[in-house]
Order: C-alpha cells, then structure tokens, then sequence
C-alpha cells in the first residue's frame, strides 16, 4: 500500500519549524533532526533553553517567542523565512496540562491551556499555509496524544483538546493532501517530560524524548499519516476504544477504584 504522505528519508537541508522546542518532545525532536542535517528554527518563550540547544548547531534558527500572542507569529515566520528561504515542515508540540477532575477545572486555566494546545496550532496554520498552499508543498505535523483517544479523568482539559487536535488533522489531511500539503498526526503514549512530571499514577510504557523522537522520524521516514508509540501500548488504547461504552466505562471506572 502507498504511503498516505510523502516519505522523508533524508533531512539534509530541509527546512523545519519546531513550536515548542524548549524541552521534551520538540526539544528532542528538533536535537534529532538538527543531527540529521535539517534547518531547524526553533521556538517556546524560554530563549535561554533555545539558545542552549541551538548552540552546537550552525543550521539553527532561535526564534523565541509566546505562541498565544496571535501577533507575534507573523513575525517570527517573516524572520525565520528570511534567514531560511521558507518553511517545508512546521511541527506543532507545544503543550500545557494540569492533571485535574472536573470539578477542578477552572475557567481561566481551561481557556489557557486550549490557547496553548489548541488556539496556537489554529494561529500557526494560518501563518503558514497560505505560502505552502500558493507553492503547491509543505507539510504540517500535529503532536496530539493518546489522551485524545478517550475520554480519561485528569485529563479533564488536556484530553479534549487532543481529541481535537486528532479531528483537526483528520480534516487538514482532506483539505490539503489534494492541494500538494502532506498532513501528519502524532499520538504519543507517556513520555518523561515535565507535564508528565506532574502525574501522580503508575505510567506505562513510560519513554524517553529521544526515544519518542526517533519514533517520530521513523514515522516521517514511512510517509504515515499517524505516528503512534509505543506501540504495545497504543494498539491496547485503541482496543478499548473500541469497546462499547458500558464496558469501557466499566473498565474505567474499576481502574479508579482506590486500591
């Protein structure tokens, strides 16, 4: 079967935006493909920690700034462009998260963590696509999660804004692949981050960054639409997604039982 994108096989001199780089996912994700040759610019509002990983890297663009500040992405995108010539990739992994029950959700900390995991990536869209879309090239790749899968306590924010990061990659991929863009969606499982930090349950198949960056780049490799790692662990996700809401809630609702 015919791979749903374009394969990248090889990063040298391909030109990537990394959004949210400055630790985590993106920040070993932008390591790895630094390493690999790409022209990789860099962004998160800690430009000390952006400037430490572009430090060994002359193909690095440092562009610090705070994605929920909708006027400051035109910005950042003319500088990198003109030190670039363009963007062939933008990577969305910026994220926010506050493990919470519902009832410990409040307004101000939902509104911000949707701007973060939501509105930016809906804000960074539309900062690039016009140029790839006018060119007939590009390609977008959303960092979602497995917690977009199903409806979890404590992840009373942060779930449903990556099940809608799963729809919107799901649409864009209609919209775009047609137009030239490939679409790429990433679910990772648990991954040794500060966000993941803050859990308080047993994680499993817990992994390192630079593990769920290669995962990454192999999935890139592939031309897959969605890249999801561990393997051993999402397919069992999706299983129970599969199951009828009267015995997934029951499962759920044992899990949660205080041992």
């Amino acid at each position: 079967m015919r791979p749903l994108n374009r394969c990248i096989p090889d990063w040298r001199g391909r030109r990537v935006w990394v959004v949210g780089a400055s630790s985590g996912i993106g920040a070993a994700l932008a390591t790895e493909l630094l390493q690999l040759g790409a022209r990789v610019a860099v962004s998160a509002r800690r430009a000390d920690r952006l400037q430490a990983l572009a430090q060994d890297h002359a193909s690095a663009i440092v562009a610090p700034f705070d994605i929920v500040d909708i006027d400051a992405w035109g910005a950042q995108y003319r500088a990198i462009c003109d030190q670039a010539g363009g963007v062939d990739l933008i990577v969305f992994c910026a994220a926010d998260y506050q493990p919470e029950r519902s009832w410990e959700v409040t307004a101000a900390g939902a509104a911000h963590t949707l701007a973060v995991n939501l509105g930016s990536v809906y804000t960074g869209l539309a900062t690039v696509l016009p140029d790839m879309l006018a060119r007939g090239s590009g390609g977008v790749a959303i960092v979602a999660s497995v917690a977009g899968y199903l409806g979890l306590p404590n992840a009373s924010v942060y779930g449903p804004g990556k099940a809608a990061l799963i729809n919107l990659a799901e649409l864009l991929y209609l919209d775009l692949h047609p137009r030239g863009l490939d679409v790429y969606l990433v679910n990772p499982g648990f991954v040794q981050t500060s966000l993941t930090a803050k859990n308080d349950f047993p994680m499993p198949a817990l992994q390192t960054p630079q593990a769920a960056a290669q995962a990454i780049r192999r999935g890139l490799a592939r031309g897959a639409f969605e890249i999801h790692f561990p393997k051993r662990f999402t397919w069992a996700i999706k299983l129970v997604r599969m199951l009828p809401y009267r015995l997934r809630f029951a499962m759920m609702a044992n899990l949660l039982k205080p041992q």
